[in-house]
């Protein structure tokens, strides 16, 4: 490692670890899906033996207590929403990720997928993906700039080797997860996801991820797309929104033991009633995208529906809303798995319920078309990423025939999310908590900065019950213009200024008469010591002060923030992050 570090460049360098962590993440992703289907192939001969099994509902409870096991005693660490932690780690920890979730995401979610947990596996190997580039980032010695660099390429890597869908990887790291990248980091994005996606291929073969029997494309039908992302929109809308209500809900239960033991009875209701919610639902999302036959006879007391026209559609819509809260079951129950595959089947149900129920009004569309763009529309939605669903849709289907409606269908579904909804489900927490960086370069800054970095302790300290004769010595031998008033104890009172002082400093006999209570001030603001950086300038601005006193939750003092501490850490922060070359 010296000698890589001594010899090379610092940009060859970051093209070679490209390298090193595309292979990484792209073994990765393999492991994953080699892993789940290790194990659904001792679960699904249990499960198909023809009618219902009781062991579909015991499989993902199973699943999601080992998976909680694991996490509880072995790790003993918070993983879940693993695009969620990637995206606080790079705007809060300096991209920082713990070396055990190189292993751990992909160890807890092939329990939780392969016995049944109604999740994805996308999200744990992206951050299995970011974790190998942070930890590889962080063996050589990297600057922060060049470890989020990394961190990006895994994530890139991870979707990759999981979809065989390059391009698709390197637009899920600039839409979700980097807003910062310059052009020359886009090499080593390209390095990383064209490794993963060869890995992946090599391990797996050439075949796509989702076989799909495409129509061709006809511009007539261009409006029915552009319903489709309507409802896409809608539904992505719904996806969040539940998704988040219920996780806030389910979080209030305080016993982990009864909360997996609700869940499981919970999720295993839902697959019960509708036997697609078991696992990730590929198969039966395979069966959409290609036409083929489907039945629940013996399996769901509701499959009697389906011997009837409009009980097919009406049933796969009951399957599709249900998918959320399965998902949502699964999770919080002690699974761990992601969004992003739920938010494919979604989308495909969504395609198949309005071409279905326009076939049924007497419209001819081809069904297959509408499955496969739905599945782009609520990606777009959900995820607030409509290029990277577009080009993922196209690149894991091989549906690039179909480019137009999936770019209509995405756009639209995403511009009617935003109406209602900023951020997306990956974000929409850290931007209420003050820790997503965005797009916008200052906002970017504010959000890295942290407040402990910058706050001063050089101000002397004064107390409420001296007088202005025992603080003279203080002031003569100090260069300050502020000094903090303080209790015996530490808690802060207010401020004692220099020009206050000045008007009795002339009057030495009456120095010992003049309490510094009397000439103390009360402070503009108080800044609190986890305050958010955008918070703080809002202080600033509205009192036109130029330092603020920091406090912690006692009210204890812990120094001065002044405009010129935070300008300058600014000033650092931005060329830290700015575009080199």
């Amino acid at each position: 490692m010296k000698l890589v570090g001594k010899k090379l460049p610092e940009n060859v360098k970051l093209l070679l670890l490209s390298f090193l962590v595309g292979l990484g993440a792209g073994t990765a992703a393999v492991l994953l899906l080699k892993g789940i289907d290790f194990i659904q192939s001792f679960v699904f001969p249990v499960i198909n033996k023809g009618g219902f099994s009781w062991m579909a509902l015991a499989f993902p409870a199973l699943g999601m207590l080992l998976s909680f096991l694991l996490i509880r005693f072995v790790i003993k660490d918070n993983i879940g929403h693993g695009v969620t932690k990637v995206l606080l780690a790079v705007s809060r920890n300096e991209s920082n990720i713990k070396p055990h979730n190189i292993w751990s995401s992909l160890a807890t979610s092939m329990l939780t997928i392969g016995l049944g947990g109604s999740v994805g596996a996308e999200a744990p190997i992206v951050y299995s993906g970011a974790a190998i580039g942070s930890n590889i980032g962080k063996a050589f010695k990297l600057g922060y700039r060049e470890i989020t660099v990394l961190v990006g390429c895994g994530a890139a890597g991870a979707i990759a080797g999981i979809f065989k869908a390059p391009l698709a990887g390197i637009l899920f790291t600039l839409e979700i997860l980097l807003f910062n990248m310059s052009l020359g980091s886009m090499m080593p994005l390209l390095i990383s996801t064209l490794t993963a996606t060869v890995v992946s291929y090599l391990a797996t073969g050439p075949g796509t991820p989702f076989t799909c029997t495409i129509a061709p494309f006809n511009i007539a039908n261009m409006p029915f797309y552009l319903i489709l992302g309507v409802i896409c929109g809608l539904m992505s809308l719904y996806f969040t929104r539940l998704t988040l209500w219920m996780e806030d809900r389910i979080s209030r239960w305080k016993n982990p033991w009864v909360k997996w033991l609700i869940c499981s009875v919970c999720l295993g209701i839902c697959i019960l009633l509708f036997p697609p919610l078991f696992g990730e639902g590929y198969n039966f999302l395979g069966s959409l995208l290609t036409g083929g036959e489907w039945n629940f006879d013996g399996e769901s007391p509701l499959a009697r529906m389906l011997h009837y026209d409009w009980g097919i559609p009406l049933f796969v819509l009951m399957v599709m809303l249900t998918k959320v809260v399965s998902m949502t079951f699964t999770n919080s129950g002690g699974g761990v798995g992601g969004t992003f595959g739920p938010t494919l089947f979604v989308g495909a149900l969504a395609g198949f319920v309005v071409v279905r129920s326009l076939g049924l009004a007497g419209l001819e569309l081809p069904e297959q078309n509408f499955v496969l763009v739905g599945m782009a529309g609520l990606m777009a939605g959900v995820m607030q990423a409509p290029m990277t669903a577009i080009f993922l849709i196209a690149e894991i289907t091989g549906g690039y025939e179909l480019l137009l409606p999936l770019i209509l269908c995405a756009a639209i579904s995403f511009g009617v999310n935003r109406i209602w909804e900023r951020y997306s489900i990956y974000t929409k927490r850290l931007a209420q908590n003050g820790e997503l960086l965005t797009h916008y370069s200052d906002q970017a800054v504010l959000t890295l900065l942290q407040l402990g970095d910058i706050v001063s302790d050089k101000y002397p300290r004064v107390y409420i019950d001296q007088t202005l004769e025992d603080i003279l010595p203080i002031v003569v031998s100090s260069t300050v213009a502020v000094f903090p008033v303080l209790e015996r104890d530490g808690s802060f009172d207010g401020v004692l200024e220099m020009d206050e002082i000045r008007k009795h400093i002339l009057e030495p006999r009456k120095a010992a008469s003049i309490k510094v209570r009397e000439l103390m001030l009360p402070a503009p603001s108080i800044i609190h010591k986890d305050e958010k950086m955008e918070s703080v300038m809002k202080k600033f601005d509205r009192t036109d002060a130029w330092r603020l006193p920091v406090l912690d939750e006692g009210r204890k003092y812990l120094g001065f923030v002044s405009r010129s501490r935070i300008l300058t850490a600014y000033r650092e922060q931005l060329q830290q992050i700015s575009i080199e070359d």
